[in-house]
C-alpha cells in the first residue's frame, strides 16, 4: 500500500486519494478486529465482484433418500446458496445434466422407487420446470453429455440390467433417438465431449468395475476404445478441460478413490494428476474460473459436502467452502451469463471479509 500511495498517478489524482484513505482505514480496521466483533463495514472496493459463471448442484442422495435441493456455487465469494426451486414433481438422484442456454437439463435418474426414464427441464431465468418427452428406457446411475446442441444419454441400470444404449434428444422436436450402443455395459461411468467427440469412461457392468473408456465420433456414427485408464473407476466423474479428458475419483471395487488421471487424444496417453484431498465416488464435477470443481460425493463411510477445485498450473487441490447438504450421487453443471445471476449468488457480500478474518486459521492449504 506504501508503494501504491506514493505512486505518481495517486499523488496526482484527487479522485485516487478518498479511494485510498477509505482502504488505508479498512485494512486498519481488519488488522485490529476484535475477534469477537459482529459487524465490520466493508467499503465497496473490498468486496468481491459477481461472478460471470455459477455452478450449479442438483438433486443428489442424502440420509438415506432422494433430495430434490438446489445449491449454486459463487466462485468470487466462496459461498454456496441454497435456491427455493425444486423440483414439483419430486426428487431424483443418481441422474444426470446438461445445459442448452439457460435452461439444465435433468435426465433419467432414481428416486428410492422409481427408475425413471423422464426427463425434467429447469429454466434458470424464470426459475421453473416443465416436462419433456421420455426416454425410451429407463436409466438411473447414466451418464449425461452435449454436443452440438444435442443432449445424449448414455449407459445405466433400468432395474433389471446394466446398459450399452444410448439416446439423443434433440430440443427442436422435443424427441429421443436410439443411436448406435456402446462396446461395453457401463452404470456408474462418466461421459464428456472433448473436441467433437463423447467420452464415456469407467463405470460397471454388473460384475466389476471398469477401467475401459471408449468415445462416440457423430459423423462416422461409431464408438471406438481407447487406451485403459490406470485405475478401475465406477461412480467416476469426468470434464473436458485444456483439450485433455480429466477422469477423477470413484471407486475401484475395494475403495473410494482420490486419484485422478488426464488423456492426451494427440498421444493416447493417460497421465496421473495430483491427488484430491478427499476419496470419493458419485460426486459433481465441473469447470468453472478455469478450475476444476470436485463437490460432494460419497467417502466409502458417509456422504459429504466436501468442495475442492483443481488447479492446473501448480497441479494441486485447494480447499473450498463446502456445501450446505451433505450428499452424494448429485449432478454439477456451470452456467455463464445469466441476466438474473444476482438470484443465484450470496447476497452478503458485505460480511464476507469479516468472516474471513475471523477464519485466517481456517484458510485452504495447498497439497
Amino acid at each position: 500500500m506504501e508503494e501504491v500511495k506514493e505512486h505518481p498517478y495517486v499523488l496526482e489524482c484527487e479522485a485516487a486519494k478518498p479511494l485510498i484513505v477509505d482502504t488505508f482505514k479498512f485494512m486498519y480496521d481488519l488488522d485490529f478486529l476484535n475477534p469477537q466483533a459482529d459487524e465490520l463495514t466493508t467499503p465497496p472496493l473490498a468486496m468481491p465482484r459477481l461472478p460471470h459463471e455459477v455452478i450449479f448442484a442438483i438433486g443428489g442422495w442424502s440420509g438415506g433418500t432422494s433430495k430434490g435441493c438446489i445449491e449454486t456455487y459463487d466462485t468470487r465469494a466462496d459461498r454456496w446458496v441454497t435456491i427455493n426451486a425444486e423440483d414439483p414433481a419430486g426428487p431424483r438422484a443418481y441422474h444426470g445434466t446438461a445445459v442448452l442456454g439457460f435452461k439444465i437439463f435433468s435426465i433419467g435418474g432414481y428416486d428410492g422407487v422409481e427408475y425413471f426414464n423422464t426427463c425434467r427441464v429447469f429454466d434458470a431465468v424464470k426459475k421453473k420446470w416443465n416436462e419433456i418427452a421420455p426416454m425410451h428406457c429407463r436409466r438411473c446411475y447414466v451418464s449425461v453429455t452435449e454436443l452440438n446442441g444435442m443432449i445424449y444419454a448414455i449407459g445405466g441400470y433400468d432395474g433389471h440390467n446394466r446398459l450399452n444404449t444410448v439416446e439423443r434428444y434433440n430440443p427442436r422436436t422435443n424427441q429421443w433417438s436410439v443411436i448406435p450402443p456402446m462396446n461395453m455395459q457401463r452404470s456408474d461411468a462418466s461421459a464428456c465431449t472433448l473436441q467433437e467427440r463423447i467420452y464415456a469412461t469407467g463405470g460397471f457392468n454388473g460384475q466389476e468395475c471398469l477401467d475401459s473408456a471408449e468415445y462416440y465420433d457423430p459423423v462416422t456414427n461409431i464408438w471406438t476404445r481407447i487406451p485403459n485408464m490406470n485405475h478401475r473407476r465406477s461412480g467416476v466423474s469426468c470434464v473436458a478441460f485444456r483439450n485433455q479428458l480429466y477422469v477423477i475419483g470413484g471407486f475401484n471395487g475395494t475403495a473410494r478413490l482420490s486419484t485422478g488421471e488426464r488423456f492426451d487424444p494427440d498421444t493416447q496417453t493417460w497421465h496421473f494428476i495430483r491427488e484430491m484431498n478427499h476419496s470419493r465416488s458419485n460426486f459433481g464435477l465441473e469447470i468453472i474460473d478455469d478450475m476444476i470443481f470436485a463437490i460432494g460425493g460419497f467417502n466409502g463411510v458417509s456422504t459429504i459436502s466436501h468442495t475442492e477445485c483443481y488447479v492446473a498450473e501448480t497441479d494441486e487441490w485447494m480447499e473450498a467452502t463446502d456445501m450446505n447438504i451433505v450428499r452424494s450421487a448429485l449432478s454439477a453443471n456451470n452456467r455463464a451469463g445469466l441476466p438474473n445471476k444476482r438470484d443465484y449468488i450470496h447476497k452478503e457480500r458485505d460480511r464476507l471479509i469479516l468472516k474471513k478474518k475471523k477464519k485466517k486459521k481456517k484458510t485452504p492449504k495447498l497439497r
